[in-house]
């Protein structure tokens, strides 16, 4: 689709159909992201039986730990999408791409600044801050070390395409994101399992591992996979935003602009805040429940999490799906000063996403415990991730509807709304409840009811912030 198609299909064509068409293809392909971990933990699971319980808690965990490096680019990332949507909004097609320059740029920086934190500080993090023990700490630091250390490929990944879209480009980041799955897959195969024992589905892989000499790594060897797979489809997807959405040509690129970064700053840091929020009051929950209802012999708790903890991101990049489409529409409707039109754009998508969820909250209801088994079929561990899920899981509605409100509060210039929003919420109703039953020696179930109850919040704040809000046609807080 021409870069005029697009401007035309968010500007102005039918909204229900045209934003279905766009956001469609990226809740989806938020989804696939997602998979890099579910074919992780898969694989993990299936390793010999004294390595599972461990390698999945582990793996958790470093993903929370991992995430708050790409969000803090990935705000910086929504700022630069914001104002290259409202600037395509504009027709000012040369301006947009010169924000790409300079935003990546930075979103380099922050991977060189992370990799440097991945070698020195993963074991500090892992043993004094989240308080892990045993095998589960073992595994953890190594598997942090490599993770954090090569987040630039993620951070690049979620920058350029989300740039992409922000030009009003859906399918082709769905096609990309697709075929790192498939290259992660691939290469999990060979290095988590080596040249020894493996599924039956897998039986190419020990063979392919012998004759090319790679060893067994076990978790270690996922975290490998998934860097290594984020690194290949870097290429293509860098080769395509230069010829066809004309990104980093001679007249967009320059030296470093300060007041560009300056501006840039100002709406990211709000968007990197509260993504970091978000996260590091999940991994608050992670501490608390390593801390108060496991031990070095019995961590199925921990465990549990580790696996709803990664079923759960798939209801969180599925709204991010929908955020993101919806942040596309309200960018280039305000820059074409079409503010009704923008901030219907986000009811519309909130519907879209209000339905996804609630179809994957009742799959998770349903088939919650069939699932768990397919990562691990302790029973311990089954029965906590059944508590969680069928506790927690209604509520991913509730947590939608903040997620796409609050991506177009953003997009129309409003970001330290949302941080405001989210701390009124996470250190309101989230934290407080989840200390008090945890002091208290509640029960898991009521540690999961205040989680539940946290989500259906953010909806109702989000809801009344966003009827109350005032778009306007230029970026301003």
């Amino acid at each position: 689709m021409t870069a005029e198609k697009s401007r035309h299909r968010i500007l102005e064509a039918p909204l229900v159909p045209a934003l279905l068409g766009f956001g469609l293809p990226l809740a989806l392909g938020m989804g696939l992201q997602v998979t890099f971990n579910l074919v992780d933990a898969y694989l993990v699971s299936r390793l010999e039986s004294g390595a599972v319980g461990a390698s999945l808690g582990a793996l958790g965990i470093c993903d929370q730990l991992a995430a708050l490096g790409s969000i803090i680019s990935f705000g910086y990332t929504t700022a630069a999408a914001n104002s290259m949507s409202h600037l395509q909004g504009r027709g000012d097609s040369l301006g947009a791409r010169r924000i790409a320059w300079q935003s990546t740029l930075v979103v380099c920086l922050l991977g060189v600044v992370f990799a440097f934190l991945g070698l020195v500080g993963s074991d500090f993090v892992m043993t004094q801050v989240i308080g892990v023990q045993g095998q589960v700490r073992t595994l953890g630091v190594q598997y942090l070390r490599v993770i954090v250390t090569g987040n630039v490929t993620i951070f690049l990944l979620l920058h350029l395409t989300s740039l992409q879209r922000a030009l009003g480009s859906s399918k082709t980041p769905v096609l990309l994101l697709a075929f790192s799955n498939l290259i992660n897959l691939i290469l999990a195969v060979l290095l988590v399992f080596g040249p020894g024992p493996c599924p039956l589905f897998f039986a190419w892989g020990p063979p392919i591992a012998a004759a090319l000499h790679v060893p067994r790594m076990g978790l270690l060897g996922a975290a490998w996979a998934t860097l290594l797979a984020r690194l290949v489809v870097l290429f293509p997807l860098g080769f395509i935003v230069v010829r066809r959405f004309g990104f980093f040509r001679p007249d967009t690129r320059g030296p470093f602009n300060f007041s560009t970064e300056r501006s840039l700053w100002q709406l990211a840091w709000p968007s990197s805040t509260q993504l970091v929020v978000r996260i590091t009051a999940m991994l608050a929950i992670q501490s608390l429940v390593a801390r108060a209802y496991t031990t070095s012999a019995d961590q199925s708790a921990t465990t549990a999490l580790g696996v709803v903890f990664r079923l759960e991101t798939m209801a969180l990049f599925i709204g991010l799906g929908w955020g993101s489409a919806t942040q596309t529409f309200v960018g280039q409707n305000l820059g074409a000063s079409n503010q009704t039109r923008a901030k219907k754009s986000a009811w519309v998508a909130m519907w879209f996403n209000t339905i996804m969820m609630g179809l994957l909250s009742l799959t998770y209801f349903t088939y919650g415990p069939s699932i768990v088994r397919f990562f691990d079929s302790e029973p311990s561990v089954v029965a906590i991730s059944q508590l969680y899920l069928r506790t927690v899981g209604p509520s991913y509605v509730g947590l939608g509807i903040g997620i796409v409100l609050g991506a177009a509060l953003q997009a129309a210039g409003r970001p330290r709304l949302t941080l405001l929003l989210d701390l009124l919420v996470l250190g309101g109703v989230l934290l407080p409840q989840t200390l008090l039953v945890t002091l208290c020696r509640g029960t898991l179930s009521s540690l999961f009811l205040a989680i539940s109850s946290a989500y259906l919040a953010f909806a109702v704040v989000y809801v009344f912030a966003y009827q109350k809000a005032r778009f306007r046609a230029q970026l301003n807080d």
